[in-house]
């Protein structure tokens, strides 16, 4: 049995990727009137936001601020479209945020001897290489994903701090991230909408999406049907190596720099975003169209609250509820749908 043949024979037995028509068209009709869309209570959460805080500032409900917000989200998006890929299919990538900072210090330290083509190559092997290195432990040595990228963290935050020795290294020329290139959107949310549109398309309409889903929900039974588990992770990792070389090199554009404290906290934000969105943290389920919606809730705050001059520590306060209250509502869900089932 193919590969192909055998994820087709489990799509009935597994959740629809995108929780919709699919597997509504199987549900009893009793079951199906009390399905309603998981992210219909986060849209409506959004729409709140944004009617609160075009009230409470006249800035807010404007196009130049919502370029500032998709901005911001920009690298938090481009790092959470991978871990979107990564957390359906029970996996975790936890070494994002120092990733990013080691792609900027390689980008930053090389380019003065070797020119600005060749340091952008390094820096995003860098990038890859640390998904690969993430992936090879996982998948071939058999260490936890959360243990791993955890000891990856610590282990490319340190290293960026010796090659950087602490300071801000600045780069010149390399601006391209702060350009409006088509009717005044920055480039940083060009690049958001392009990389949200590719790992749309890659977990809804391929074949490697499916194969994810399906190792989300129930890795034992993705195996006996012929898909490759540890080498469709191993790609996922790889994925995310990819996403830290683009997020690292548009923040070190947008910067004008990189240090040690570069990407600090990208994790939380890139947690909060994925599992606010709806994608479960036992793996099977979650859209990137989720994902999108928590990111908009988690910028949308950020910035409502920056023009109410709230003091950025309330800020952190409140991105840590936020992600409390997502993974609640994510056992919440659950314990539902098992009752439910």
């Amino acid at each position: 049995m193919t590969e192909r043949s055998a994820l087709s024979g489990t799509s009935q037995a597994s959740p629809s990727p995108g929780g919709g028509r699919e597997g509504a068209a199987r549900v009893p009709d009793g079951r199906r009137k009390r399905r309603v869309p998981e992210t219909i209570g986060l849209l409506i959460f959004l729409a709140v936001e944004v009617v609160f805080f075009s009230v409470q500032s006249p800035y807010f409900f404007n196009w130049d601020n919502w370029g500032n917000i998709l901005t911001a989200v920009s690298i938090t998006g481009v790092l959470a479209a991978a871990g979107t890929l990564l957390l359906v299919a029970g996996q975790f990538d936890l070494s994002v945020g120092s990733g990013v900072a080691f792609v900027g210090i390689v980008l930053v330290e090389t380019a003065p001897s070797l020119g600005l083509g060749p340091a952008l190559v390094l820096s995003v092997l860098a990038g890859v290489g640390i998904g690969l290195l993430n992936g090879f432990l996982v998948t071939v040595v058999g260490v936890n994903a959360l243990i791993t990228t955890l000891g990856m963290l610590g282990i490319f935050r340190g290293l960026t701090l010796v090659i950087g020795k602490g300071q801000s290294i600045f780069i010149e020329g390399f601006d391209w991230a702060t350009a409006r290139p088509f009717l005044g959107i920055p480039m940083p949310a060009i690049v958001l909408v392009v990389v949200i549109a590719l790992f749309y398309v890659l977990m809804h309409y391929t074949v490697f999406g499916r194969k994810m889903y399906a190792i989300g929900a129930n890795p034992v039974a993705a195996r006996l049907v012929g898909i490759r588990v540890n080498r469709t992770i191993f790609a996922g990792f790889l994925l995310s190596g990819g996403c830290m070389a683009l997020a690292g090199l548009l923040v070190t554009s947008q910067l004008g720099s990189s240090s040690a404290n570069t990407g600090v906290g990208l994790e939380l934000a890139v947690v909060t975003a994925v599992i606010l969105g709806g994608t479960s943290l036992s793996g099977g389920t979650g859209t990137i169209f989720g994902t999108v919606v928590g990111l908009l809730i988690v910028g949308v705050l950020s910035n409502g609250l920056t023009l109410l001059n709230v003091d950025s520590s309330w800020q952190q306060v409140a991105t840590g509820v936020l992600l409390i209250l997502a993974v609640a509502v994510d056992r919440l869900r659950q314990t539902y749908l098992r009752k439910a089932g």
